[in-house]
């Protein structure tokens, strides 16, 4: 765990723009992230929430233009940039869980351990443990398509959380759910956040989901470069 005072994650000059019939959209980001912090983008659909993120994960690719500042992304002082999306030790959580169908609740949460060379049977005793905190060991055993949206994005949660990544991604995880549900997922996460102190960016736009979820709020606008730090 790093110290709290120095930069855990920098983004600078992360650039990407589009201009599609209706609309040209263009974002311009910068964010100092500290160990253990979790920072909220709120904002309006397309206002490019969503991009940001997928620029940190490696999943585009920023704009490079002559005259302007190179765009930088450090996490724990490595450059991020010229690594893989895979190697980038990030997790990400999407708003559809997209759980594996043909796996059991135990066998998705392990998956990542699975890949990382663990065996079976300490893969699912740390799947278990870790579905244990979620309230959801008896789901153990159940297939994707039994479980309701709520319990499934707490099963995808729980797969992102066990391999520990450096840095975890939410792209507006809780806004396929009803509103009682959301607050309570947003509550389970700010808990998790604290028992794993894992760094976190979190997109909604919602105002009382990121209150509870984030220790820091950064407002995004549509059709306005955005910069925070």
């Amino acid at each position: 765990m790093g110290d709290r005072d120095e930069v855990y994650f920098q983004a600078r000059n992360l650039r990407k723009t589009w201009q599609s019939e209706e609309q040209r959209l263009q974002v311009d980001f910068s964010l100092d992230l500290q160990a253990g912090e979790m920072v909220a983008l709120l904002g309006p659909s397309g206002c490019g929430k969503s991009t940001v993120l997928r620029l940190i994960a490696g999943l585009l690719t920023p704009d490079v233009e002559d005259g302007q500042e190179s765009p930088v992304l450090r996490l724990e002082g490595r450059s991020l940039l010229p690594v893989p999306p895979g190697k980038r030790q990030i997790g990400m959580v999407f708003q559809q869980p997209s759980l594996f169908p043909h796996l059991r609740t135990d066998d998705n949460v392990a998956y990542g351990l699975r890949c990382q060379g663990m065996g079976r049977a300490e893969s699912r005793r740390q799947a278990m443990a870790l579905l244990e905190g979620f309230g959801m060991k008896d789901f153990a055993r159940r297939r994707p398509e039994s479980l309701s949206g709520g319990e499934a994005q707490r099963v995808s949660l729980a797969r992102t959380l066990i391999v520990r990544p450096k840095l975890i991604l939410f792209d507006e995880p809780l806004s396929a759910l009803d509103a009682p549900l959301r607050r309570r997922l947003a509550q389970d996460i700010r808990r998790m956040q604290g028992e794993f102190d894992f760094a976190g960016i979190f997109v909604t736009h919602d105002i009382e989901e990121a209150q509870l979820v984030a220790d820091r709020i950064v407002r995004m606008e549509a059709d306005r470069s955005i910069a925070s730090s």
